[in-house]
């Protein structure tokens, strides 16, 4: 029997394709010329859509493949996904939590320490002969201790929290509803911010979300602050970060996600004092194996008709 067409919309790593290639025929979209026309050429042959969290599926891609019942998101995120969209054509959609949680966490403290103590700098000024020639570089800032504010505090925001109890930090937060946990909330991020040095923004994306973290929560930082961002482009207004980087109310910062990935607004490169990041929060291999297989579980469940582990909508 002839194997489900699967719309592959973004790259996948090679141990991906493989395991995929053995249950579907593979249509891979990213390497088409001419999407209009590969979707009018495989579109009818798609019975599911692997897609990304920064990649999506819209209402257009659905109707070119009115076969596919499932949209199979490699990733947490689905706010590029149209579900409205989706469940009016009766498509399930799945992600892939948890299995990156931690990693993220991960990141959002690299990004922080990098920041704080000034590690990229420190690297150039080793390689560059600037030590040997100037003597020591310039003083950083200390993580440990400070008063940490986190907006978002779901499975990645949790997870940076318990990191941040190992480093005796004050931790506050924002979000949507409060939750049983000795951290101190805040309705929103405008709030959150005067009680914090370190504010690390890890909202889900999506519309409700975009803008989240706007020109007031921005300026109502502390002179000073550090600002780090593993959530999305979207939920931060940009304009204002920028303005805050210029003008020295935030004094560092470290971006794992951008407006516009991945041409990002080419200011933030004129930044000595902010780290930057390719969107590779979740980039191990650890995390990409076991993203891809909960996708792939999602996948053959729904053509075996098995419960979804991870459904969306």
């Amino acid at each position: 029997m002839d194997k489900p067409g699967l719309l592959v919309v973004g790259v996948l790593p090679d141990w991906d394709l493989q395991a995929l290639a053995r249950r579907f025929t593979l249509h891979l979209l990213y390497e088409a010329s001419d999407r209009a026309a590969f979707l009018a050429q495989h579109g009818p042959s798609v019975r599911a859509i692997a897609t990304k969290g920064e990649l999506g599926a819209d209402a257009a891609m659905m109707d070119a493949c009115p076969e596919a019942r499932i949209i199979a998101c490699y990733g947490v995120g689905v706010d590029a996904i149209d579900l409205a969209a989706a469940r009016a054509r009766r498509v399930a959609v799945t992600n892939t939590p948890d299995v990156l949680t931690e990693d993220v966490a991960d990141m959002a403290f690299a990004l922080l320490l990098a920041t704080a103590r000034a590690i990229p700098e420190g690297d150039a000024y080793v390689r560059s002969g600037t030590w040997a020639r100037q003597g020591p570089m310039r003083l950083a800032t200390r993580v440990w201790g400070k008063r940490l504010g986190i907006v978002g505090l779901g499975r990645i925001g949790r997870a940076i929290a318990r990191r941040a109890e190992g480093f005796g930090m004050s931790i506050a937060y924002s979000g949507r509803t409060r939750k049983e946990l000795p951290y101190a909330f805040h309705p929103d991020p405008a709030a959150l911010a005067p009680h914090a040095e370190i504010f690390i923004v890890s909202a889900a994306g999506g519309a409700a979300t975009a803008g989240l973290v706007d020109r007031a929560a921005i300026e109502a930082l502390n002179p000073g602050s550090i600002f780090i961002n593993v959530s999305r482009g979207s939920v931060v207004d940009e304009a204002a970060l920028i303005a805050a980087i210029r003008s020295g109310r935030i004094a560092a910062a470290g971006l794992d996600v951008f407006h516009n990935e991945p041409a990002i607004d080419p200011v933030f490169a004129t930044f000595p004092n902010v780290v930057l990041s390719p969107h590779q929060a979740s980039g191990t291999v650890e995390t990409r194996k076991a993203m891809g297989a909960l996708m792939r579980e999602n996948l053959e469940a729904h053509f075996d008709g098995r419960p979804l582990p991870t459904p969306v909508a």
